[in-house]
């Protein structure tokens, strides 16, 4: 990795007219500013279907991306939509906000419109839509199935459906797959058209010498395609009920730790099947990215796993993580691949062992620098492999984290970074050059903290259920002087982007 640099924004929170970022034309326009601004990166959210909560890390499918990104205006371009058909639909009046009760009342009636003319062209016969979902076999017709059975149980999860449908009997997915076949064909066209459009945006961005750098969530949500359809990868009893939950235990936050819920990966059986699962997932994630971020790294190296059915964290226990196999692993069957470890919370000597040994970048964000004066995020205890950042989705905008820490706190930040002035507005640049200056390979800024945005702009608080994942760009509201001023630290930090563009594809 070289010594450059780049802009987080989720994609639900580009701007556009249809109530959430999409692969729209504000997308490409994006793009355009990340080279205008000499950034070579753009690091998005995980961008699988949301569940419950809305939330990119609690997805249907590890494998499937979201509908709610496939741009309406293309599909009035190709005639499976029209356009009085899409303009009087209400996806929501807030144009900084994600309406997703809008999104789920309307969003799906259109896509559903958009496979019936699919259908009636023929076009399900094509070429392209065959090889895509002969390529996507693997996950693709389970995802399908899945969400379709789904749907016609009213959304309940899985765990509860009648036993034959839920322990896979074959007779039992053999009637569903005939009973529901215009369903399951339309989760199918959902998928082609999303890949079809991520993969002419991410061409776009290559084209320009734009990078993405993606999230891999580390645990899958328990009403997945993923566990129903692959118990075999993770701890089940014999009734597929998960023997074991995802948490952490009880600490000064926390008398009665934290209970996620998500299931837990058999490892030992991962292990002598090659990570099999897990190797097609990542085969799977490298279609959508060039760099993956593999979040709560944690967990590979040890985890924390909680009786099933327990309320609370207190009776979990802790247990060594598959290690230096699994990358290993990953390296011999995939090559020298791009990754970043999010390694923030506790540091343990078997995650600072693990990180070494891997040999991954992890992450500095100075949010957390300010806390001790012997913290490991502050710059001059940065090394060269590491991504710097501001602060990521799960920390409040800069603005309002420096009004919001105690006195001491916001004493110790100002002399550190040669910030004085009593303006928040000017604090946060000087603290955005402050992650510039740093040692480190890659810097990473939120582009909430370059607009100076404030709590309202807040992408996730953890813990926090509701209202989260919903802040979003207003239209037309990137300029050419905001480019400008972030290219002016890329070059006076030498993180000007250090290879010319490779022109792979046209858009």
């Amino acid at each position: 990795m070289k010594r450059e640099a780049g802009i987080l924004l989720p994609v639900f929170s580009l701007p556009s007219r249809y109530g959430i970022g999409c692969f729209s034309k504000e997308a490409y326009e994006f793009v355009d500013f990340l080279v205008k601004a000499g950034q070579r990166y753009w690091q998005i959210l995980p961008v699988g279907p949301t569940g419950f909560g809305d939330s990119p890390y609690q997805p249907f499918s590890a494998f499937a991306g979201n509908s709610y990104f496939i741009c309406p205006e293309t599909l009035i371009e190709e005639g499976l939509l029209f356009r009085e058909e899409v303009d009087p639909v209400d996806f929501g009046s807030d144009v900084e906000r994600v309406d997703y009760g809008k999104l789920y009342e309307h969003r799906f009636d259109l896509l559903t419109r958009a496979h019936e003319r699919f259908l009636e062209k023929g076009l399900d016969k094509d070429k392209a839509y065959k090889d895509y979902c002969k390529k996507e076999s693997f996950w693709l017709e389970d995802y399908a199935l899945f969400m379709a059975i789904k749907a016609e149980n009213g959304g309940k999860p899985w765990l509860e459906w009648d036993a034959p449908l839920k322990k896979r009997d074959e007779k039992a997915l053999a009637a569903a797959k005939k009973r529901l076949a215009k369903e399951i064909s339309a989760y199918e066209f959902r998928q082609f058209k999303f890949d079809e459009q991520w993969h002419k945006l991410h061409a776009y961005a290559t084209e320009k010498g734009v990078r993405i750098i993606g999230d891999l969530p580390f645990y899958t949500a328990l009403d997945s395609a993923d566990v129903w359809a692959h118990p075999e990868a993770f701890l089940t009893e014999k009734d597929l009920t998960p023997s074991v939950v995802a948490g952490c235990p009880p600490d000064a936050f926390s008398a009665t730790g934290q209970l996620w819920g998500n299931p837990i990966y058999d490892w030992a059986a991962e292990k002598k099947r090659d990570f099999a699962w897990w190797i097609r997932r990542i085969e799977r994630n490298y279609e959508f990215y060039d760099v993956i971020r593999i979040d709560h790294f944690h967990g590979f190296a040890e985890y924390y796993a909680i009786p099933y059915g327990d309320k609370d964290a207190l009776h979990g226990k802790m247990h060594k993580g598959p290690g230096m196999d699994f990358f290993s692993s990953i390296r011999r069957q995939l090559g020298d691949v791009a990754m970043i470890a999010e390694d923030l919370g506790n540091v343990t000597p078997e995650k600072v062992k693990l990180l070494e040994d891997s040999g991954l970048p992890g992450m500095k964000v100075l949010q957390f620098a300010f806390t001790s004066w012997d913290s490991a995020y502050t710059t001059h205890k940065h090394i060269k492999n590491c991504v710097v950042y501001t602060g990521t989705h799960d920390n409040t905008p800069s603005r309002a984290w420096i009004e919001e820490i105690n006195d001491g706190e916001r004493d110790f930040v100002r002399r550190y970074v040669n910030s004085v002035d009593t303006d928040y507005g000017r604090f946060v640049w000087d603290f955005i050059r402050e992650a510039y200056r740093s040692v480190a390979d890659l810097c990473i800024i939120p582009l909430t903290d370059y607009l100076v945005k404030g709590r309202e702009a807040r992408i996730n608080t953890p813990g926090q259920a509701a209202d989260n994942w919903q802040w979003r760009l207003k239209p037309n509201f990137l300029s050419d002087d905001l480019a400008r001023s972030i290219r002016g630290l890329a070059d006076t930090y030498d993180r000007l982007p250090k290879e010319e563009p490779k022109k792979t594809a046209k858009k």
